[in-house]
């Protein structure tokens, strides 16, 4: 149901008080009028600078104040509207009114005991008389008390087709012709704001030398758009299946879904893949494929930080999961990396004792959107133990344990590093200059970002040494300086190998066995 058929069914039904959370204030007004000349409301719109406005669509609606001709301000506001609106006396109809308050939520977040007893008795006024308030603000904040009051509505994201209205406003006052790029410029903008969006267009223009809109640049300002949130960020590291050692099973299994997001794919009926949870070892490469899930799927790749998601004030951490959420699903289809997830969700099963029960509403929240509203989203999750997570989460991905490197793939990872590495020249190292079965059987048990670390320190030697290259005996040296990762975790190591025993596939293909020696044939 679209946000102006909720409106319309919360209205029709009486609900007295309603609570929208956007950032774009024109938008939710344009869609509450629309509503409210439907179905035969007034409206109303109050702010603390302009007092209380209307009937808006007057062509000249009226600005009311107070007795002495002052701003209305959040604590005379209500009382004013009641005296204003009294109720009809039996047989007549009340007037019918929505009162749009903007940035009201501001002062309904401290415990001001006649804010909360103005509220209370003015939504049993409203309920009564046909009257409707919709708080509009940024984020859900109430104190408790308030709570029961208001039904939240949250005001989704701009669709691909309010985001083209946009576009071709933009196009349309510079004069410019989008050259066949509608498309690719609307996927670089899902998940803006109109408003963000709109600048971001502009931005393009002016960049373009007033030429075109350059999807590119659109893209970039979505990244800083997402980031200012604190919660998202989009990885735009170029990360491809050849840049990750091993973990053949894995990359095999990412690269058979990767036309599963296309257009073809949805025409054939195929739905979105399993997500993925990608568990095991420190410093095995479970971020490093997590970042290359985008370049596989050709896709946008959301990251979250599970542990942003927690907020000091009630209602705040399952409001972050909801604006994470909410945004990676405008940008749909796009992967979604929930990083460390272990984090979050190990004290679920506690939450009501420790945190409140903060942790499983969230977790709750998630599974949710996860089961019914995921159309489009490749989930990865990555953690380091799979103890704690709730099952209803196992179930819903495919999971995968990740190991230390065996010999084959620590020599692909060393060739990997030594080729990534560039000279002052920009020339690539060749890997077929070093020993590399030999330096991986000196690194066996060390983790993919130990070897990393190795190397480096292979090539700090060197430089040191007169800007040389680094050599096989650098490597050998620098890595009996260092303590394996199987020896420094040995006891985690094996402890998380008992638990992730049968509940998760090898994302390693099994090593292949050196061929057995032919023994001397006796005849006897």
């Amino acid at each position: 149901m679209n946000i102006k058929n909720r409106l319309t069914s919360y209205f029709k039904a009486g609900y007295s008080g309603l609570y929208l959370t956007s950032y774009e204030e024109a938008r939710v007004e344009a869609d509450i009028a629309a509503v409210a000349a439907e179905i035969g409301f007034q409206l109303y719109v109050w702010t603390i600078t302009d007092s209380l406005v209307g009937p808006m669509g007057d062509e000249e609606p009226k600005q009311l104040m107070n007795e002495n001709g002052e701003v209305l301000d959040p604590f005379s506001l209500l009382p004013f509207i009641k005296k204003r609106w009294k109720p009809q006396t039996e047989g007549k109809e009340d007037d019918k009114v929505v009162f749009l308050l903007k940035d009201f939520h501001i002062f309904l977040q401290d415990q001001n005991p006649m804010m909360i007893r103005l509220v209370k008795d003015f939504m049993t006024y409203a309920k009564s008389c046909q009257k409707r308030v919709v708080v509009l603000g940024c984020q859900f904040k109430l104190v408790a008390e308030l709570e029961k009051e208001f039904t939240v509505v949250e005001f989704e994201l701009p669709t691909r087709e309010d985001l083209r209205l946009v576009l071709n406003g933009i196009g349309e006052s510079a004069s410019i012709h989008l050259n066949g790029n509608t498309d690719k410029i609307l996927d670089a903008a899902m998940g803006m704001t109109t408003t963000e969006a709109a600048d971001a267009f502009a931005l393009a223009v002016v960049e373009s030398g007033g030429q075109d809109i350059h999807p590119e640049v659109v893209a970039r300002e979505k990244s800083n758009v997402v980031k200012k949130n604190g919660l998202l960020e989009i990885v735009s590291q170029k990360v491809t299946l050849d840049d990750i050692g091993g973990l053949e099973n894995l990359k095999s299994d990412l690269y058979e879904k990767r036309n599963l997001f296309t257009k073809e794919a949805r025409d054939y009926g195929l739905v979105s893949p399993r997500g993925a949870l990608v568990v095991g070892q420190p410093g095995t490469g479970k971020s490093l494929t997590a970042t290359a899930t985008g370049q596989i799927f050709n896709i946008p790749l959301v990251k979250l930080e599970a542990g942003k998601l927690f907020g000091s004030l009630v209602g705040q951490s399952e409001l972050n999961w909801r604006t994470a959420f909410a945004t990676a699903k405008a940008i749909a289809p796009c992967c979604f990396w929930v990083d460390e997830i272990d984090g979050l969700v190990s004290g679920a099963k506690s939450s009501g004792q420790t945190d409140g029960g903060t942790t499983a509403r969230v977790v709750k929240a998630i599974l949710q959107d996860m089961q019914f509203n995921s159309d489009g989203i490749f989930y990865i999750f990555t953690a380091n133990d799979i103890d704690g997570l709730p099952d209803p989460l196992i179930d819903r991905l495919d999971v995968w344990s990740v190991d230390l490197p065996n010999q084959t793939e620590r020599e692909a990872i060393w060739r990997i590093h030594i080729a990534k590495q560039r000279n002052q020249t920009s020339i690539v190292r060749d890997p077929k200059d070093y020993s590399v079965a030999t330096i991986a059987s000196m690194t066996d048990g060390f983790s993919g970002r130990q070897i990393e670390q190795v190397w480096l320190a292979a090539m700090t030697r060197a430089f040191n040494d007169g800007r040389r290259e680094p050599t096989t005996d650098d490597v050998t040296y620098v890595s009996s300086q260092f303590v394996p990762t199987s020896k420094t975790m040995a006891t985690q190591i094996e402890e998380r190998r008992k638990r992730l025993e049968n509940r998760a596939k090898p994302a390693s293909a099994t090593e292949t066995a050196a061929p057995a020696r032919k023994g001397r044939k006796l005849s006897v």
